[in-house]
């Protein structure tokens, strides 16, 4: 197997490293494979790729869509360094709330494996940091959401305190607000 799949304390994020060839030309991987991921559980299809580039504290998130077009995705850093945070948003979850992140960067090559029902959001930790994932939902402006990078509740450990944000992101609601959409 091409992979190594490594539970996190939330039920269904996973952290992935791909086995990388290393040699003085440089080196190559598989960045995802059908079959492997189908082993380790994640049966996701993927209809969209996304790719960013972001400078040193730029924040993006906490993003998510709602039902039917939740996503599922899979991240990972080809270039730079990010802190990458996924929060908890189903509710019947014993994880409700709770949040897991991953410093991913194009040195250590690891994959961050989100499914549907959480919220996604990462800052860039290098200029030029660019990010590429997969979806398993097209984007749909109708069921785009967010909740603020820095809710009190949800207590999000971010490496950096002084981010820049886009005028939507300063905008986004409350884990409370949230909640209170799902009663």
């Amino acid at each position: 197997m091409a992979f190594k799949f490594n539970e996190t304390p939330i039920r269904g994020l996973m952290v992935v490293e791909p086995r990388a060839f290393t040699d003085d030309r440089g080196f190559f991987m598989e960045s995802y494979k059908a079959s492997d991921f189908i082993s380790a559980g994640i049966t996701a299809q993927f209809v969209q790729d996304n790719h960013s580039r972001s400078c040193y504290g730029t924040l993006r998130g906490l993003h998510f869509q709602k039902a039917p077009h939740a996503q599922g995705k899979l991240v990972r850093v080809t270039q730079g360094k990010a802190w990458d945070v996924a929060v908890d948003l189903r509710a019947e979850s014993s994880t409700f709330g709770k949040w897991h992140a991953v410093e991913l960067s194009a040195e250590n090559k690891l994959l961050f494996w989100i499914p549907e029902g959480f919220a996604h959001g990462f800052v860039a930790l290098e200029n030029g940091t660019e990010l590429q994932y997969k979806c398993t939902s097209e984007y749909a402006p109708e069921s785009d959401l967010g909740i603020i990078w820095n809710d009190p509740e949800l207590a999000v450990e971010w490496p950096i305190k002084d981010v820049i944000l886009s005028e939507k992101d300063m905008k986004l609601q409350s884990f409370a607000a949230y909640k209170r959409t799902i009663q």
